[in-house]
């Protein structure tokens, strides 16, 4: 792991550091036509996850999850409702840079219904693997509560959530 940075999802954590940052995200819980989640697993902390990643400049929400799926997925997708909002302090999330805290973040999560319309999947990066899964196989998943948390609530409820 030398040179890489190390993130460290932190929840419901009094010892946990205080954040530095605030920074914008977008998320999508991909479903296919199967109703199957697709996940990636992420090679900085060894969890699944969905599709998730940082607003950049110029960019929409919609945007920024289109482009965060296929960049560490391989799947094109297009968005659909929202399925919340997710801004809670119980989630910091830690970066750590050769040894030392380069940043720690309390996430801003505008989290997307989508559902796949191209690509295949392939591994990056930012994802050492990339599946579809059944959510009743979910239990069996390393996943932060932070994102388990978003992908019960788009599972079971139409509204979306706001923190």
């Amino acid at each position: 792991m030398a040179g890489r940075t190390q993130r460290i999802d932190h929840w419901k954590d009094p010892d946990a550091p205080k954040p530095t940052s605030r920074k914008p995200s977008a998320s999508a819980l991909v479903r296919d036509s199967e109703g199957r989640i697709l996940l990636l697993r992420r090679p900085d902390n060894g969890l699944w996850t969905i599709p998730t990643g940082g607003l950049k400049r110029g960019e929409t929400v919609r945007e920024c999850a289109v482009r965060e799926c296929r960049e560490e997925t391989g799947v094109e997708i297009e968005t659909g409702e929202l399925v919340g909002v997710f801004t809670t302090p119980d989630h910091v999330i830690e970066y750590v840079k050769g040894g030392r805290v380069d940043e720690v973040r309390q996430p801003v999560n505008v989290c997307l219904h989508a559902r796949p319309v191209g690509g295949e999947l392939t591994t990056t990066d930012e994802a050492d693997e990339v599946r579809w899964v059944e959510p009743d196989e979910l239990d069996g998943y390393a996943i932060h509560p932070a994102l388990r948390r978003r992908i019960d609530h788009g599972l079971s409820t139409g509204l979306p959530h706001v923190d």
